[in-house]
């Protein structure tokens, strides 16, 4: 449950806002790249390796603990994530699919861990470099596969379009391709986890406030509707994190597919 409260006056309530995203260096004085943020990051790959290693390290025929968890999140991302898009080359590419299904899962799952208490992804910087991780990717197997040209102009194809509707159609689609979806990919994460921190904060602030900073008969209502929303906002936030992390590796299939079958 979120508990991360700004009170700025001894007597009166101040929901959080934009602090709770302004991380200040671990310790004084030092790398002011050295914040909350970035411990969290190390610690979610620590965790995602140690899982990996538990559940793949050793496989025995029938699979059990980890390996039973480590299976199941395979066969996940490979049935529905990487062969609806990839098809016959998802075999190849489910390292990395799984890599970030896992890694986005927990970046968002930490924002519900009591201390921890911050998703990964409500830190604009972390979801833009993962995404830039997959547009490149994406740019370099179409360019590799097809060329420059033969990689643009399957973007720009449409069958059956009149050559004049290219001057409109092909700027249109190709800021589409190189521009919006990169955006879109992450921005979308970005965006939802941000919104979530940022609600689950408000209601946890509102119960902690009006519960055991000042309780009163009037404001004791208040507080325990602060506490409920707080607890089914969380229920709420769990599943939003899950989805998020499928929808960002579902966008990482698509892209990688369009680059290597040269088309949008």
């Amino acid at each position: 449950m979120q508990t991360t409260i700004l009170i700025t006056s001894p007597d009166r309530w101040q929901p959080p806002g934009l602090e709770l995203f302004d991380f200040a260096p671990v310790y004084p004085g030092g790398p002011a790249w050295l914040t909350k943020p970035v411990l969290i990051v190390l610690l979610s790959s620590v965790i995602v390796i140690a899982v990996c290693w538990a559940a793949f390290a050793r496989p025995a025929l029938v699979p059990r603990g980890w390996q039973s968890l480590g299976e199941y999140c395979y066969t996940f991302v490979r049935e529905q994530i990487a062969r609806p898009s990839l098809g016959k080359d998802s075999d190849r590419w489910m390292g990395l699919l799984l890599t970030i299904f896992l890694t986005v899962l927990v970046w968002n799952l930490m924002g519900i861990v009591p201390v921890v208490q911050f998703p990964v992804a409500a830190h604009i910087a972390f979801p833009l470099v993962l995404a830039l991780s997959v547009y490149v990717i994406k740019v370099y197997l179409g360019v590799r596969h097809h060329g420059v040209r033969g990689y643009l102009r399957g973007i720009v194809y449409l069958p059956g379009l009149p050559g004049w509707a290219y001057a409109f159609y092909a700027p249109l689609i190709l800021a589409e391709v190189f521009i919006n979806s990169l955006f879109t990919h992450f921005v979308r994460l970005f965006a939802n986890m941000f919104a979530g921190h940022l609600l689950l904060a408000f209601f946890s602030s509102v119960g902690f406030w009006f519960i055991f900073e000042r309780l009163t008969p009037l404001g004791a209502g208040l507080g325990v509707l602060g506490v409920l929303m707080t607890i089914a906002l969380t229920a709420l936030e769990m599943f939003i994190q899950f989805l998020q992390a499928y929808l960002f590796a579902m966008l990482a299939a698509m892209f990688i597919a369009s680059g290597l079958h040269g088309s949008h």
